[in-house]
C-alpha cells in the first residue's frame, strides 16, 4: 500500500507544476475557448490515471520480471543464448514502446506515407535489439564501455556523411524516443540481473550503461534505413 501511495504522490509532483502553469496562462495571457481549456483539464486527469497505473505495472510486474530473467540467463552458462535473448527482449520491448509509436505516427504523417509506421517502428527495434544484445555480450565478456560508445558512435559519423539530410533528425529523435518508460526499467533490470549473477552483487554497476547502448542503435539503424531509401 505504501509504494502505490508513493507511486500516486510521484504522478502528482510530475503533472501539478504543467498543469498549475497551463491553468495560470489560461487566465491571464492565451484565453483559450473553455471547451478546449476543459478538454486540457480532462486530459491532465486521465493521464495522470493512466500514468499511475503505468507506474503501478511497473513496479509490480515489469522490474522484477526483467531482474528474474536476468538473474536465470546466465544460469545456463551459454552466452550465445544470453545474447540471442536479449536481442529478443530488447527488439519486442521497443516495439511496445509508447514514445516509438508515437515519433512513427507523426513521421508516417509528415512524409505522406513513404516512411511508413511499421516500418520505422520495426527499424528502431532491431536496432536497440541489436545493442541490447551488445550490451549483453559487454557483460559477458567484461568489455568496457567506452571503447563500444567510441565504436558505436564512430559508425553514427561515418553513416551522417551517406544519409540523406531528411534522416538525420529522425535518427537521433529515433535514440531520444526509445529511452521511454517500457524500455527503460525493463532493459536496466535486465542487465543488472544478469551483472549480479556473473559480476556478484558487488560489481552491478555493470549491468548499467545500457540505455546509453540502446539509444545508439535507433541512430544508426534509422539511418540505414535513410541509405536504403534515398
Amino acid at each position: 500500500m505504501r509504494d502505490i501511495y508513493e507511486q500516486l504522490k510521484e504522478v502528482i509532483m510530475a503533472i501539478l507544476p504543467m498543469a498549475v502553469l497551463i491553468i495560470i496562462l489560461q487566465f491571464t495571457v492565451i484565453g483559450l475557448p473553455f471547451d478546449i481549456f476543459f478538454r486540457f483539464i480532462a486530459g491532465v486527469i486521465m493521464v495522470g490515471l493512466g500514468l499511475f497505473l503505468f507506474l503501478v505495472g511497473v513496479h509490480i510486474g515489469l522490474l522484477p520480471i526483467g531482474d528474474m530473467i536476468g538473474s536465470a540467463l546466465p544460469k545456463t552458462k551459454k552466452p550465445w543464448l544470453i545474447i540471442v535473448i536479449g536481442f529478443i527482449l530488447g527488439a519486442v520491448v521497443t516495439i511496445a514502446e509508447p514514445d516509438v509509436r508515437v515519433l512513427a505516427s507523426q513521421v508516417d504523417q509528415v512524409s505522406d506515407g513513404a516512411i511508413s509506421n511499421l516500418v520505422l517502428v520495426y527499424a528502431v527495434a532491431m536496432g536497440v535489439g541489436f545493442f541490447v544484445a551488445v550490451a549483453m555480450a559487454r557483460t559477458i565478456f567484461n568489455i568496457p564501455l567506452k571503447y563500444i560508445l567510441m565504436v558505436g558512435y564512430a559508425a553514427v559519423f561515418i553513416l551522417a556523411s551517406f544519409t540523406p539530410e531528411a534522416f538525420i533528425p529522425i535518427s537521433f529523435d529515433a535514440g531520444g524516443v526509445t529511452t521511454g518508460p517500457m524500455t527503460v526499467p525493463f532493459i536496466l533490470a535486465l542487465g543488472v540481473g544478469v551483472a549480479s549473477v556473473l559480476r556478484g552483487k558487488q560489481s552491478t554497476s555493470d549491468g548499467f550503461g545500457l540505455v546509453a547502448l540502446a539509444s545508439i542503435g535507433p541512430i544508426i539503424s534509422v539511418m540505414i534505413l535513410g541509405v536504403i531509401y534515398g
